[in-house]
């Protein structure tokens, strides 16, 4: 009997030894690497900084001291071992507000990178502190699915509704005779057909600001009943799979993370509403998540979860 346990003990070694061995080779294989890796595609700047920031493990925060590793997700910036000059930088076509569920997680949420990459560009709001929308709602949309949301293509149709000087009380109001006023200004001349593509665009470019929810799908509720969200525009993203690690326990894997959400709302607008070749330009949206997905993927392949 003990002979027998030894030997299968043996063997249990062995083929662990060779399923470890096996997944280190794989991981060395470009093509294998690729097709696993979805985000490999990505122009990204050179994730060096975060390989060496990795083999040394946490670091400190120069703000407020605590040990993290890569970056501080309370004070929002790259720890020591992290230099802010060598983590790229990319400029929006839009402010983004990101609403965050006061049960949220810092460690877990991906909002953070939106606000390290983007920071100029990027505010983070714990709920229930967030700003009065309602004196600008004719610029400012929210992403979340629903029966009223519209997608991002339809954004320069539906801004029309919402105007400076009287905002429309419901889809009913907007219905009525405003939106036609516009287009009786010269009622005797041939229209362009061009025109239309122009005007839609600059409607569609009046959009200054876009909101996210950072929370789990079984907490927005809270947020998104707030009557200070009430009246926004709503936008559907296009349905796309997430890569996220911390995928939500009984949801679609069509759920995407915050800083998933806000890299694909922003291709789409690149290409749907600026109307403009999309060439990796918010990629670097994605430095972070990119590199912390592929370093959780291999860990769970080396332990043999995968």
């Amino acid at each position: 009997m003990s002979l027998n346990s030894s030997t299968l003990l043996n063997e249990e070694n062995a083929q662990g030894a060779k399923r470890n061995t096996e997944c280190l080779e794989s991981l060395l294989q470009t093509p294998s690497s690729f097709q696993d890796n979805p985000l490999q595609q990505l122009q990204l700047a050179s994730q060096e900084v975060l390989e060496k920031a990795k083999k040394s493990g946490r670091s400190k925060c120069p703000r407020c001291n605590s040990s993290r590793m890569f970056y501080c997700y309370t004070c929002c910036i790259p720890v020591e071992t992290v230099p802010t000059k060598e983590i790229p930088t990319v400029k929006l076509p839009l402010k983004i507000d990101i609403i965050k569920h006061p049960n949220e997680t810092d460690g877990k949420s991906t909002a953070v990178h939106a606000k390290l990459l983007a920071p100029d560009d990027v505010t983070i709001y714990k709920y229930p502190c967030i700003p009065e929308y309602e004196e600008k709602r004719h610029e400012i949309a929210l992403i979340f699915p629903g029966p009223n949301s519209v997608s991002v293509k339809d954004i320069a149709f539906h801004l029309q509704k919402y105007t400076k000087k009287g905002l429309c009380a419901s889809d009913d109001d907007c219905s009525r005779e405003p939106l036609l006023k516009q287009a009786k200004i010269e009622p005797e001349e041939e229209k362009n057909p061009n025109e239309g593509i122009s005007s839609s665009r600059s409607e569609g470019t009046r959009l200054k600001k876009i909101i996210f929810i950072d929370s789990t799908w079984n907490q927005t509720n809270k947020i998104i009943t707030d009557e200070r969200l009430q009246g926004l525009l709503q936008i559907e993203l296009k349905t796309r799979k997430t890569c996220f690690w911390r995928h939500q326990k009984g949801k679609p894997d069509t759920y995407l993370s915050t800083i998933e959400a806000i890299y694909y709302f922003l291709v789409d607008y690149h290409e749907e509403i600026l109307k403009e070749s999309y060439k990796g330009q918010y990629d670097n949206l994605l430095f972070f998540f990119s590199f912390m997905y592929t370093l959780i993927k291999d860990a769970k392949c080396c332990a043999g979860k995968e």
